[in-house]
């Protein structure tokens, strides 16, 4: 987690600009929530849509309605049984805690009002920088050739050195230009692990290909498919079964989980899958999942 004026590891970064990668324990903790030292970034930048699980419509800008002074949700503890399923699937990677006290040094917004606006603009930019660092940092765990490895060891560095750029410079960056040079190596990891993934299967190389990129697969069985290695980047798999499914290899980067049915599903080798995705399916104490990703506490109920 990250510290008022950051932790040993963002130090070395930032003022040594050093070449060496960290722990990945040490960027995963940089990489999860902690509300507690944040501003509510997310309950003020966001727009929400109460359809879509959020408390009501709000313009990006206003506080929610169930924001309190201290910046601490009134209704945490209840979201679900109020059926703000939005609200409980939304991850900020981190980038909320990093702005708060590392970019504006512990200043929030209410003290410092002239800066809102731009602090609101930097934690849209800075959360989309913390997501590809969860995809780099999981990527450089996978057995992946070490020129590979090496690669994404660099571009890691280079993302957390934006991450440190002054509230200006990160407003005038260039975000698409390094998603795109991010997805390059991306898929390129994707590649290599569903290949091995599938490998011994028959028409291996064909099964890759079957399951494309933003498939629509809302409330379909998927239970008889043979889904290791299977290329499932930004499907729509709303309402989809996959109970007891073995998705090892599976690449589920931006896939669309809400309420499917993973339940006794072996998700432990799949790859690119975060949390708040996790968050909106519906799983039991026999799903098996990735090491980086932890069990909701409401599926055991």
């Amino acid at each position: 987690m990250i510290y008022p004026h950051g932790n040993k590891y963002d130090k070395e970064v930032s003022e040594n600009n050093r070449e060496t990668v960290a722990s990945i324990e040490t960027c995963i903790d940089n990489l999860r929530v902690d509300c507690k030292k944040c501003f509510g970034l997310c309950c003020v930048a966001l727009y929400f849509s109460a359809s879509e699980g959020f408390p009501i419509d709000k313009d990006a800008g206003s506080p929610c309605i169930n924001l309190q002074s201290d910046f601490n949700c009134s209704v945490h503890k209840n979201l679900r049984d109020k059926g703000l399923k939005g609200c409980t699937a939304y991850d900020c990677f981190g980038a909320g805690q990093k702005v708060a006290q590392v970019t504006y040094s512990g200043r929030d917004w209410r003290l410092v009002p002239k800066s809102a606006k731009q602090m609101f603009e930097v934690f849209l930019i800075m959360r989309q920088l913390h997501e590809m660092l969860w995809y780099l940092t999981e990527a450089s765990t996978l057995q992946v050739a070490h020129s590979e490895k090496e690669k994404l060891n660099s571009i890691i560095n280079e993302t957390i050195r934006l991450t440190h750029l002054s509230p200006d410079s990160l407003i005038g960056l260039d975000v698409e230009s390094h998603r795109d040079n991010v997805n390059v190596l991306l898929l390129k990891t994707s590649e290599l692990v569903r290949a091995k993934a599938c490998r011994g299967q028959k028409n291996a190389s064909k099964h890759q290909k079957t399951k494309a990129r933003g498939a629509d697969f809302i409330g379909a069985d998927l239970r008889k498919n043979n889904l290791r290695g299977a290329n499932l980047r930004g499907a729509c798999l709303i309402a989809a079964k996959l109970r007891e499914v073995d998705l090892s290899g599976a690449d589920l980067i931006g896939a669309d989980l809400r309420d499917t049915d993973i339940r006794g599903a072996n998700l432990t080798d799949s790859i690119f899958l975060t949390q708040s995705q996790i968050n909106t399916a519906k799983g039991d104490s026999d799903t098996k999942l990735p090491i980086l990703l932890t069990r909701p506490t409401y599926w055991l109920k």
